[in-house]
């Protein structure tokens, strides 16, 4: 869908543009395009995969682009180090021509758990192996034969079978400035995770960017504050303990308010380390509340820049068509 086009649909749905990352986990694919259509008529416009330990990035969106060919589809993210270049340009490929103007392609790293410990990997340079990507995608998608040594890799004579009519556009996942830079230098915008809006304003004032600034905001209405703790401190005590996010949280000034938690994971309590999570971070980085609640904490985002929210629902496993049926543009008066 077009900037204009998902505009108009966004002011007819209450004035925000809302996207939602389809974590179907453990789900079946079976019934998905009646997932993903539901969702659309609740008001939201964009949907965005990852790749974890359910399906891959790729094949829920070709389910979602054939049951509501109006939506736009984004990877959130998949990493070039679990597929060849060559292979990654041909994956979004597909994905484009399935959904022609209405598929991004979200590029992320990944952790050392999927890359090394998973699927056998080396996450090594992770700067410069993206930016290769990022170059060589951009001329394979010109259809042009690509015949180049990149710093991390080569490629010799490939040339796209399939070339989209309509490239898609390349979105970067960036936590600290080298890489901000990097997605407002060379891609097409830039996906943030484990943010505040205040910290959007300070991420983009790093880098600057230009086009996509989606957001991936962790969400779950209506939890009681014991359970809004226990889910919240659970997710973050893993992810804020991966080396990534931990020196990003630290450039985001919060090194101070993690360092118990980070002191008891690395001692091996993983307990401890959930509970030591201050309720000052969990309040920044997570939304509870009544729907109304939210999605006033979502405009914060929105305001500070954010183009294109994510809404994530915690904890991942559960299950997301009550909770997103409350939050959806439709229920809000859209």
């Amino acid at each position: 869908m077009t900037g204009p086009a998902r505009a108009a649909r966004a002011a007819e749905r209450g004035g925000l543009d809302i996207g939602v990352g389809v974590a179907l986990g453990g789900n079946s694919l079976r019934g998905a395009g009646d997932f993903y259509r539901e969702l659309w008529d609740q008001g939201f416009t964009s949907f965005w995969s990852g790749e974890i330990d359910g399906p891959d990035g790729f094949a829920p969106l070709h389910i979602g682009a054939a049951a509501v060919p109006e939506a736009h589809f984004a990877t959130g993210i998949v990493s070039p180090y679990l597929r060849g270049p060559a292979l990654l340009a041909m994956s979004a490929a597909g994905m484009a021509d399935a959904a022609p103007g209405r598929f991004a392609l979200g590029l992320g790293p990944g952790s050392p758990r999927i890359i090394e410990d998973w699927n056998g990997g080396e996450l090594s340079r992770p700067y410069q192996r993206m930016r290769d990507t990022v170059r060589f995608l951009q001329a394979a998608f010109s259809g042009e034969k690509v015949e180049a040594d990149f710093e991390t890799f080569s490629v010799r004579g490939f040339r796209l079978g399939l070339v989209p009519e309509q490239p898609p556009p390349v979105l970067l996942a960036a936590l600290r400035p080298d890489m901000l830079r990097l997605a407002s230098r060379e891609a097409d915008g830039v996906i943030l995770n484990w943010v505040s809006p205040d910290d959007v304003r300070r991420s983009l004032a790093a880098c600057g960017p230009q086009g996509e600034v989606a957001c991936r905001i962790y969400v779950n209405p209506g939890l009681d504050r014991a359970q809004f703790s226990h889910d919240a401190r659970r997710l973050l005590a893993v992810y804020a303990n991966v080396e990534a996010y931990a020196a990003q949280q630290s450039w985001l000034g919060r090194g101070e308010l993690l360092g118990e938690t980070w002191d008891a994971w690395a001692r091996g309590d993983r307990r401890e380390a959930a509970e030591a999570l201050p309720e000052r971070v969990l309040d920044d980085l997570f939304i509870t509340g009544s729907p109304e609640a939210c999605h006033a904490r979502v405009a914060e985002y929105v305001a500070a820049g954010v183009t294109r929210p994510i809404l994530t629902l915690f904890p991942l496993g559960a299950d997301p068509a009550t909770a997103l049926r409350t939050l959806s543009p439709a229920a809000m008066g859209g």
